[in-house]
This record gives structure tokens, C-alpha cells and sequence, in this order.
């Protein structure tokens, strides 16, 4: 039996919506609700924040949060949590859920990390949901995903893949799914985080600014499981008013 963690990467600064990990307009700063989310989970062992500032790690710790502090110069949130990883040698799966997506799903955890215990050779898993609108299709912002028959990604681009030669809206309307957009839920196991923190950028991560593609250039496995919706991230004020609306 796998051993398994949350890991969510906290970082202060923000550029569209600043200092929005503290956000409290609901009662609650925006990290509570994505740590008692992930809590939810049923497999992982634990829940951890990997904090980039002290005023992160005493929020988490006013609401009883588990929290260790980072490296503020750290890249990516997968540095920080490979960070973390390097010091937890009982872990086999680390997940990073992004701190700004208060409304994971518990199953969406679940399913990343069965994903992996599921197959002993890949590295990874994310997941992935059916896209239905041709604007977001086309939107550079909604990263999209191809993968095989067994569930293995095969690439990871901002632009419509794959590409219809002869454009039908009945496309977007096949109930398996033609499309589909990658949601970045990401489970590791603690050996392959930890080299992956180590390895240079890519070719074509490089080009499409997909951290993900270093993965795949590397020769590895990314296991893809498709959910219903995809997690909604708060990026925005907009984004953030809606999310206390709900």
C-alpha cells in the first residue's frame, strides 16, 4: 500500500489579484478552504502547505493548518514542493494542489493518486476534462491535452489539439470527447519529483511555457484520467467574487 500527500504550494505575491491566498470575504482566508478541500481526500496520509512567506504559514497555522516554510526564490510550485518531498522519505505519491482552487474536488485527489498506484510505470497523473466550447478550444489560456488509448499523455499544448483538418461543430459534441482540457492536478511519486526538480528546461517546454512537457521529452509516463469539470481556479477579482457568491 502506497503512502501518499497533499502538498500545496503557497505563494504571497500574485499579480492579478494580489495577496489573494488571504483573501477573507468569506469568514475564512482562500488557503483554509483549498486545505480543508484537499482534506476531504480519503488516500492521502496528510495534508501540507508549502509556504513561500511567514504571512502564509500564520494564516495556516491560525486555522490549525499543517505548514512548512520554502525557498521564496523557488521557481514553481513544483520546486517547492519537490522541497518539501526531500524532507518526507516515507512518501511514495506527493499531490500539489494549487493553493487558489478552494473547490477541489476530494475525488479529483483520490483519482490522481489510484491513477498512479494503478500503474507501477508511470511517473505521473493528472487529469483532464471534455471541452465543449470551440472559444475555449481556440483560448491559449485553457491548456489542452492529447493522450492514447491506455490513458497516456502524448502531448500538452496551448494551442487546439488535435487540429481539425475539416472544422464540424458535431466535434465538440461527441460524447466521448474529440478535446480536452488539461487540469493541473498533478500526483508524483517522491523519487521522479525530486530528479524532475533537478532536470533543465525543455525544448518545447520552453516554447510553450508547459512545465509538463519536460516530462514527456524526458521519455516518462503522465497518466491521464478524465473527469466530468474541470477546478476552477480564482485568478481573478471576478473570479473571486464569484467563489464567495457559490
Amino acid at each position: 500500500m502506497t503512502t501518499s500527500y497533499v502538498v500545496i504550494p503557497a505563494r504571497l505575491a500574485s499579480t492579478r489579484l494580489p495577496r489573494k491566498l488571504l483573501l477573507a470575504e468569506t469568514g475564512r482566508p482562500l488557503i483554509q478552504h483549498t486545505y480543508e478541500a484537499a482534506c476531504r481526500a480519503a488516500k492521502p496520509r496528510a495534508v501540507m502547505v508549502a509556504a513561500d512567506h511567514e504571512e502564509i504559514a500564520t494564516a495556516v497555522r491560525a486555522f490549525g493548518g499543517a505548514v512548512r516554510m520554502t525557498d521564496p526564490a523557488a521557481a514553481s510550485g513544483t520546486d517547492r514542493v519537490a522541497e518539501i518531498a526531500r524532507t518526507m522519505p516515507d512518501a511514495d505519491i506527493l499531490v500539489n494542489v494549487q493553493g487558489d482552487e478552494p473547490e477541489i474536488s476530494a475525488d479529483a485527489i483520490d483519482r490522481v493518486i489510484g491513477l498512479l498506484e494503478s500503474q507501477p510505470t508511470a511517473v505521473m497523473a493528472t487529469l483532464a476534462t471534455p471541452i465543449r466550447d470551440r472559444q475555449r478550444l481556440n483560448d491559449p489560456a485553457c491548456v489542452k491535452v492529447v493522450f492514447d488509448e491506455s490513458g497516456r499523455a502524448m502531448y500538452f499544448s496551448r494551442s487546439p489539439i488535435p487540429h481539425a483538418r475539416e472544422w464540424d461543430d458535431a466535434l465538440l459534441d461527441d460524447p466521448a470527447g474529440n478535446f480536452f482540457q488539461h487540469i493541473g492536478l498533478y500526483a508524483y511519486r517522491r523519487e521522479f519529483l525530486l530528479r524532475l526538480a533537478t532536470l533543465p528546461r525543455s525544448r518545447y517546454e520552453r516554447i510553450e511555457n508547459l512545465e509538463q512537457l519536460r516530462v514527456l521529452e524526458a521519455g516518462h509516463t503522465i497518466l491521464v484520467g478524465v473527469v466530468d469539470e474541470p477546478t476552477i481556479g480564482i485568478d481573478t477579482p471576478a473570479d473571486y467574487a464569484a467563489f464567495v457568491q457559490r
